[in-house]
This record gives C-alpha cells, structure tokens and sequence, in this order.
C-alpha cells in the first residue's frame, strides 16, 4: 500500500481508548473509492485487534460524510460489457462482528455506499443540516450492498421502501425522526458530542460485556423469542462471578470508576452463547 493510500483514511487512538476513523478525501468530498475502502477495513481490523481500543468513532475530512461512490467509478461501471468485480472487493458487511462499539460522527452528505458506512455503525450522531439519500434509483440502480435488507430493520417497512423508492434527499432533522440516527447537534460540536459518548462508555463500560451486547443485539434480530432467551440466560451465567461483574459492582458501592480490563484480541462473544438454554 503506498503512502498515497494510507492518507485516504487517518487514525488515531486518544488517551481513553477511542480510535477516530477518518474518511480522508476532502477534495472529492470523501467519495467512495476502492483504495479507500481497503485501507478503511484494514483500520477497522486494526482498532478490533488492539486491546487499548474500546470504542470506535467513524467520520468524515472537511464538510462531507461520504456522499457515495466516486462519480468517475460509477461512470465507468455504467459502461456496457463492465463488470463490478465484486469478487475483489472488501466484504461490505465484515467487519458487523467487531467486538467494539463503532459510532458514527456524520459531518455532511451521507449518501450510497456513504450510507451504507453509517448503518454498519452502532451509534450514529449527525450535524444539523447534513444531508442524506439511499440514491440508487436516481442513478438506475435497485437497492445496493443489502440496504433493503438493513434499512426496514432500523427505520421500518414503509419509511425504507419510502427512501428506497424514491431517492430523496432528507436532512439530519428528519433522519433523527425516521430513527436513522439518534442524535443531532451543530456541526461545530459534532465530534466533540461523539467523542464525549464514546469516552464515557470507554471509561464507565466493560469491554466484555459491550462485545457480548453488540453479538446478542445483532444476531438475535433473525432468532426467534425462545431461542434468544436461552442465549440470553447463557450470558448471564457467562458473567456470574466473573472479573468484570465483581469489579462493576465493586465500583458502584465503592462510588468510583470502574477499572475493567481491555478487551484482548483474540475475545469471542459467542463464548457467552455458546451453550443456550432455558432454566425451565
């Protein structure tokens, strides 16, 4: 990978154990491009692999989140005969197991493969006046990288089919009524506000339990009830006794911050599930 490519997403890691993504092409408003979204997953493994990183903030250089794929690929992927290879692309969704929580700081237009990018984040903060569209039926495109799947789970059926069908563009106002994102603060407190959850849950959260929370969160979306609830009292049984019970409740009566563990590398979730079961 050239120098080149690694300035197209920066990285840094601040004393709390939150790790900045940053999309960084500010002169194409951060538009989607292959070298970029390797080096993107490349960092992503590189904050689930470090055990000093406990959460993640994604976001965009300059006055753009990521307005989709850049408008010279998708030119030359409408050309007749071309072929997307996709087979030699980054597997969009990946990186949905990462055993910390990904949190979006959305700066401005959020759009396409953009989008895309935001829903795979946890938590997604956005700058009042930034702007969003699913876009692909305005460039004569069906839904892309599982969006029709995804979409209807976080804002429902009709208002999915509603940005799906018609491409539209919506601002950050109305994205926070739709549940597509959770908070809306001014652009210049942005990062701050993102920042500022991040470090409380980095500081006040256990590694352990908000990797187990993420897997059960996400997988049990295609369970069913009674299957979910066997794994959910496994995880019970998972942490009954263990180290970071014992200090979280060693921290609340004691009245101060907790000091759990980073999260170690090789760290699987489903060992909390493994072993469902109903206690009745």
């Amino acid at each position: 990978m050239s120098e080149q490519d690694d300035d197209l997403v920066l990285y840094e890691v601040d004393e709390y154990g939150v790790a900045t993504v940053t999309l960084n092409r500010p002169e194409r408003k951060n538009a989607w491009s292959i070298p970029m979204e390797r080096r993107f997953f490349e960092l992503l493994d590189r904050a689930a692999a470090d055990p000093e990183v406990r959460v993640v903030i994604v976001t965009g250089a300059g006055r753009a989140f990521c307005p989709g794929m850049d408008v010279r690929r998708l030119e030359q992927n409408s050309q007749p005969g071309q072929s997307l290879n996709l087979a030699e692309r980054v597997p969009m969704y990946s990186r949905r197991n990462l055993p910390k929580p990904v949190i979006a700081a959305i700066n401005g237009a959020c759009a396409g493969i953009g989008l895309i990018q935001a829903l795979i984040c946890d938590v997604r903060f956005a700058a009042r006046g930034a702007r969003f569209t699913t876009a692909f039926t305005r460039r004569g495109l069906a839904g892309e990288y599982n969006l029709p799947y995804v979409l209807p789970r976080v804002i429902g059926l009709e208002n999915a089919l509603d940005l799906l069908l018609s491409g539209r563009t919506f601002d950050a106002d109305e994205a926070k009524a739709l549940g597509l994102v959770s908070r809306v603060v001014e652009p210049d407190e942005l990062l701050d506000a993102a920042r500022a959850y991040a470090r409380d849950i980095a500081v006040n959260c256990s590694p352990r339990a908000m990797a187990v929370v993420r897997h059960q969160v996400y997988g049990d979306l295609d369970r069913d009830f009674t299957e979910a609830l066997g794994r959910s009292y496994s995880t019970m049984e998972y942490f009954a006794g263990s180290p970071d019970f014992r200090e979280g409740v060693a921290s609340f009566t004691e009245k101060r911050p907790p000091k759990f563990e980073g999260l170690p590398s090789d760290f699987d979730p489903e060992d909390a599930t493994r072993d469902a079961f109903l206690p009745y």
